[in-house]
């Protein structure tokens, strides 16, 4: 599996990227979380999710410390981050309550914070996390020019932005691509323009939550969610493959050409997201499942 760019000119990640959003769960010391992500790049995954508030502003740390044990491991990896989700936490005493912050003092010391929890002295891809509908966009606009041209961010992108969040940014601070949520239970991107855009501006969309959080493959006891699983089955038995392996080629299936994110410390889990990248599902197949999750034909 080998690294491309989301775009021209754009952040190199691998078509599946380990997600480090539980991390902390998993409570692993610092060698245990540096055999994973040893055994990921074995594998071929160098991509590594992150956002700052991810286990309580805990994971970006764990993630450093374990990288640390290994200095030369760093240039072999691809690190992206998230940033501007303010929440109310003993870890961060000065955030009154939740909220969303894109402005520039926020970006800038988020990235600072994060390069020293991370133990690295720069960014692959940094994401705003999430619209803030007080956004300026000039503002950040200068804040991304000024951590490039520091060296602290390379690449930026956005997460869980509509069509017209994108292109107010974009048309000031070029963006390299939209995280968000698709899998047969989530649906409205292919609807919203969110996929048309990245497609149409050749923006590689991120994938999180493939998987559903884990609703595709049990513990959702909802009919739709029951017949997806039973057609993803149907599916992985006649291709020889995981259902979980269905789930994640559905996901990279759609002509945007987007990347996959994983959440999960099983190897075996990240091996079947990685079968997912070597096939193309058919069109049929695709639909089958987009019609189990709605429960009837397309119209």
């Amino acid at each position: 599996m080998q690294a491309e760019p989301l775009c021209a000119d754009g952040a190199l990640l691998t078509p599946v990227v380990a997600g480090c959003w539980r991390l902390a769960e998993w409570s692993w010391n610092s060698s245990q979380t540096l055999r994973w992500i040893e055994q990921a790049v074995e594998l071929g995954i160098t991509s590594f999710d992150h956002a700052d508030l991810y286990g309580n502003y805990e994971v970006e740390a764990l993630f450093g410390q374990a990288l640390a044990a290994a200095p030369g491991l760093r240039k072999r990896l691809q690190i992206v981050t998230k940033c501007g989700i303010k929440l109310h936490t003993a870890a961060r005493p000065a955030h009154r309550l939740k909220s969303y912050d894109s402005s520039a003092a926020h970006i800038e010391l988020s990235v600072d914070n994060s390069l020293a929890a991370l133990r690295t002295d720069h960014i692959d891809l940094l994401l705003l996390h999430r619209p803030d509908w007080l956004m300026h966009a000039h503002e950040v606009a200068q804040a991304f020019e000024r951590l490039r041209r520091a060296g602290k961010v390379l690449h930026f992108g956005v997460s869980n932005f509509s069509p017209a969040q994108f292109e107010l940014l974009d048309a000031l601070t070029p963006l390299n691509t939209n995280q968000i949520e698709l899998h047969p239970l989530k649906r409205e991107h292919v609807l919203d323009g969110v996929l048309d855009q990245a497609q149409r501006l050749g923006r590689r969309p991120m994938i999180w939550s493939p998987l559903a959080g884990g609703r595709l493959i049990g513990g959702d006891d909802s009919e739709n969610a029951r017949r997806v699983r039973w057609v993803m089955g149907e599916i992985a038995a006649r291709l020889g493959v995981a259902p979980a392996t269905v789930a994640y080629a559905w996901a990279l299936r759609h002509p945007s050409r987007p990347v996959v994110i994983t959440g999960s410390r099983r190897i075996e889990a990240l091996q079947q997201a990685i079968a997912a990248a070597v096939f193309v599902l058919e069109r049929e197949d695709w639909y089958a499942l987009w019609q189990a999750a709605t429960g009837h034909d397309v119209a």
